[in-house]
C-alpha cells in the first residue's frame, strides 16, 4: 500500500513540469494514506527529471520521517498542517506557476470573471494575509499552513480547492493528489485569463452570481450533471 502511495506522489510530481507549472526544483506534491496517517512527498531540492518512486519520503502526521533516505521537501510542514486541518483532502500540490504566483506576490485574490473559472472555483481564489516577522522567524512553513487555515475559517475547502499564499505562491488540494494537480493546472489557467481580462477591462466586475452558481454546481455536489454517469 505504501509503495502505491509513493507511486501516486511520484506521478503527481512528475506531472507538474509536464504541465508547465514548475521551473527548476520549485514546488512539490504529496499524497496521504488517511488510515495509516502517513503521506508521501517529494524530497527536497531533487530535480524532477531525476525523481524515482523510491525517492518519495514518507512522513507521519506528527512530522516524523518514517521511510526514506532523503530529506523531505522543505514545505512538508505546510502539507502536514493542511492534512490535519482539511479532513477530506487526499493530496496537496504546491507550485510557483507564473500567473498564479504573480497574484500571490501582489497579495491579490484571483477574481472570478467567467465560466471557466466558475467550473473549478466557487468564487474568487482567496489570498492569505502576510505572515508576521515572528511567524517567518519561527516555524515558517508550519505558520504558512496556519495562515491558510485561518483564511478558510469561513470558507469550504471543497468549494475552493486552492489558495494563494501572500508574497509566496499557490497551494491546491483535492480528494487525490492527481486531482490536486488538475486543480493546479486550472488555477494557473484562470490566473492567466484573469490577468488578460484585467488588461482588456481594468474595471471588469466579477461574474454574475447566478452564472457562477450554475457553472460550479453543474460540476460539483449532489446535483452535478457534467460528464458521464458512473
Amino acid at each position: 500500500m505504501l509503495t502505491e502511495l509513493k507511486r501516486e506522489a511520484y506521478e503527481a510530481n512528475r506531472d507538474l513540469p509536464e504541465h508547465g507549472l514548475i521551473n527548476l526544483t520549485f514546488g512539490n506534491a504529496s499524497a496521504i494514506d488517511r488510515k495509516r496517517g502517513i503521506f508521501a512527498i517529494k524530497p527536497s531540492g531533487v530535480a524532477y527529471a531525476a525523481l524515482h518512486p523510491r525517492d518519495m519520503v514518507l512522513v507521519d502526521l506528527d512530522g516524523k520521517t518514517v521511510e526514506g533516505k532523503l530529506n523531505p521537501s522543505s514545505d512538508t510542514p505546510t502539507h502536514r498542517r493542511l492534512y490535519l486541518g482539511f479532513a477530506a483532502v487526499g493530496g496537496v500540490v504546491h507550485t510557483h506557476s507564473s500567473c498564479a504566483t504573480a497574484f500571490a506576490q501582489a497579495g491579490r485574490a484571483i477574481p472570478c470573471f467567467g465560466t471557466t473559472h466558475a467550473d473549478y472555483f466557487n468564487g474568487e481564489v482567496p489570498v492569505t494575509r502576510k505572515l508576521t516577522a515572528e511567524e517567518i522567524a519561527g516555524g515558517y512553513e508550519w505558520e504558512t499552513g496556519n495562515a491558510i487555515l485561518e483564511r478558510f475559517k469561513k470558507l469550504d475547502p471543497l468549494d475552493c480547492l486552492g489558495v494563494l499564499v501572500n508574497r509566496h505562491a499557490p497551494f491546491t488540494w483535492d480528494a487525490t493528489v492527481a486531482k490536486a494537480v488538475e486543480v493546479a493546472v486550472a488555477l494557473e489557467c484562470c490566473a492567466h485569463m484573469a490577468l488578460m481580462s484585467l488588461q482588456l477591462a481594468p474595471k471588469l466586475a466579477p461574474i454574475e452570481p447566478e452564472l457562477l452558481k450554475k457553472h460550479f454546481k453543474r460540476k460539483h455536489g449532489p446535483g452535478a450533471y457534467y460528464g458521464q454517469t458512473k
